[in-house]
């Protein structure tokens, strides 16, 4: 289990953390998002051990973590944390660069682990490659995989696939998560990408300013966000009163997602189109409904200035901010 107990951090005279405190069980797998700049990297530098906190206590089970002021060498040796930089050495070839610190004793076991982990990544064509050949997401493919090489406890992550092609980057999670669950290693991921987040996350910790909004289920946070803060964290979000779309008279405001708003040519809710831009499986379309902009998803185009119905669940309505 990881503690952390009322941390705050500052660079100079800028308070970066304040009084952050959560805990995690074993095994967990923990999305750490919010706004750029708010703390999200420099948390998991104190967990590993990079910097030193100002005030707090950091445990990893019953012992202590303590930061560089009192280890010689920073950073704890049943974690790992992977960083933006990569941190490899570029004349050394891939392999070598995932096997660095695994043991010479027994060759072919530390061969079998090295091809584990290559595979893992999708690299194994370029295992004899000098590193300083590959692209950045290649790079960061390597990094990953070195991460993984010493079986950590907790790793750290991270924007762990944000130089991942596009066309990739489905695969590597599924292989990453798939191997992190086979082996009970605790994960917390900074990141800005929710699909990063949804499907592969227990719980969701959202920062802002430094400070702990929330931690809570990632799909209970999704589903049900506290505030537009939080919703909008995971991408569009529409901030609407509710009585725009029933017949009540208080001013309170809904959260809606994009997906969330239905075109309904029998609803007397009517937006007028502005644009249309396409998505792939989708359209995301731009409107004016009451006087404000609204975005909602449908399977077509729609062509501006058309009138259109539109229409939420109740489950939608029932969210009130």
């Amino acid at each position: 289990m990881l503690i952390i107990q009322n941390i705050s951090f500052a660079y100079d005279t800028k308070t970066v953390l304040k009084n952050v405190s959560f805990s995690i069980e074993k095994g967990q797998h923990i999305a750490l998002i919010g706004a750029s700049g708010c703390g999200k990297s420099t948390l998991l530098k104190i967990i590993y051990g990079l910097l030193q906190t100002k005030e707090g206590a950091l445990f990893w089970g019953k012992e202590e973590l303590q930061g560089p002021h009192y280890n010689l060498v920073p950073g704890h040796e049943n974690m790992k944390y992977l960083s933006q930089g990569f941190e490899l050495q570029s004349y050394r070839s891939v392999a070598e660069n995932i096997g660095q610190y695994l043991s010479n004793v027994e060759p072919e076991v530390k061969l079998g682990r090295v091809n584990e982990l290559l595979e893992i990544v999708e690299m194994k064509e370029f295992a004899n490659t000098k590193v300083e050949n590959l692209s950045g997401g290649q790079k960061q493919r390597v990094a990953l995989a070195k991460a993984l090489a010493k079986r950590p406890e907790l790793l750290l992550l991270d924007e762990p696939f944000h130089n991942i092609d596009n066309f990739r980057r489905s695969s590597l999670r599924r292989n990453l998560f798939r191997y992190l669950n086979r082996n009970n290693i605790t994960s917390i991921t900074a990141t800005h990408d929710k699909t990063d987040i949804l499907s592969f996350t227990d719980e969701t910790i959202v920062i802002k300013q430094g400070q702990i909004l929330t931690k809570e289920n990632t799909i209970e946070l999704y589903q049900n966000p506290p505030n537009y803060y939080v919703a909008s964290l995971f991408g569009e979000v529409n901030e609407i009163q509710r009585s725009s779309f029933d017949d009540t008279s208080d001013d309170a405001t809904i959260l809606v997602y994009p997906h969330e708003i239905k075109v309904d040519a029998r609803s007397k809710r009517k937006a007028r189109v502005k644009n249309s831009y396409f998505i792939g499986s989708h359209y995301l379309i731009e409107a004016v409904f009451n006087n404000a902009i609204i975005f909602f998803e449908h399977s077509s185009a729609l062509y501006a200035p058309e009138i259109i119905g539109i229409k939420v669940s109740e489950k939608v309505l029932s969210r009130i901010k």
